[in-house]
């Protein structure tokens, strides 16, 4: 890795893509999303305007202005584990962010709700990381704890012959193991600008853009619609489901009018509730579909 290449990042997601496409837009930035193999995505950003190796000193190229490169720009480990973290929270799976730029190079793995584990390497490799977080790392992912584990380690241990770009390879060989496989092109070191152009050269790969908190919350529930629970929201089942809530709820409620008992009544007013709201949702949502094809058709 030498001095002067400019900073790239990738979002690994331990989730397939169309589950972490609807969390990914809320992000609000422009992004590709590609399969990375078995139960793996890729997200990767537009060249964005890191902030390189020296940067954060001098004065601002606009007149009058006074602002330095470092106020408008920010390092690229800082904004992709940002990034992670905001996926990982709203979702159930764990996301990986690789970084490098000239002078480091390093990743983010953000769980949940969990404190964010991360490692550097200097550019020539030297470990600048904590050992204890390559044993968590491959604690949250999965891994095994004896050989993927000895594989980690390694990476934490002086070797001349091993600059940041070989050990962020490293890394991602263990990960093979549980399935991971970066498309072509996408690989550490390289400029974010040519990570994009790889990536949209995939065929795979599908823009993710924010198209406002309607489009959001749509994409939201199409991913839930589209995971097990789907029939149970839409469909034959749900309406079959909401009408058995209707059916147990009625006899609750005249009970405990009749027994002037509260904890019936509240029960049964339950029931009614849940099933009333479970076929509004799959009558809106038939309807939303049904006006979203006659708009197509128009067009």
């Amino acid at each position: 890795m030498n001095a002067t290449s400019p900073a790239g990042a990738l979002l690994l997601c331990r989730a397939e893509p169309e589950v972490v496409r609807p969390v990914a837009t809320l992000l609000r930035e422009r992004m590709l999303l590609a399969p990375a193999g078995g139960g793996w995505s890729v997200l990767v950003p537009e060249g964005k305007p890191w902030r390189g190796p020296g940067s954060d000193v001098g004065p601002g190229s606009g007149a009058g202005t006074g602002f330095r490169v470092a106020d408008v720009m920010e390092p690229v480990d800082r904004v992709v584990s940002g990034w992670a973290t905001a996926l990982a929270v709203g979702s159930t799976w764990p996301v990986l962010a690789l970084w490098w730029d000239g002078d480091r190079a390093g990743y983010t793995l953000a769980a949940g709700f969990r404190r964010p584990v991360g490692y550097v390497w200097l550019a020539d490799g030297t470990p600048a990381g904590e050992d204890e977080a390559m044993r968590t790392f491959a604690e949250r992912l999965g891994l095994d704890p004896v050989l993927d584990v000895q594989a980690l380690e390694e990476l934490t241990r002086p070797d001349p012959d091993a600059d940041a770009r070989i050990r962020l390879r490293g890394l991602l060989a263990v990960l093979t193991r549980i399935g991971l496989i970066l498309p072509p092109g996408l690989d550490p070191d390289t400029p974010g600008d040519r990570l994009y152009a790889a990536a949209d050269d995939r065929p795979e790969a599908e823009p993710v853009a924010w198209t406002g908190w309607r489009g959001a919350v749509r994409a939201e529930l199409d991913a839930v619609e589209s995971s097990r629970l789907g029939p149970w929201m839409r469909g034959p089942r749900a309406r079959m489901l909401a009408g058995a809530q209707f059916a147990a709820g009625l006899p609750l409620v005249l009970r405990g009018i009749r027994r002037r008992g509260g904890g019936w009544a509240l029960a049964g007013a339950l029931l009614l509730a849940h099933g009333a709201l479970g076929l509004a949702y799959d009558r809106i949502r038939g309807a939303g579909e049904t006006a979203d094809g006659r708009e197509r058709l128009r067009a």
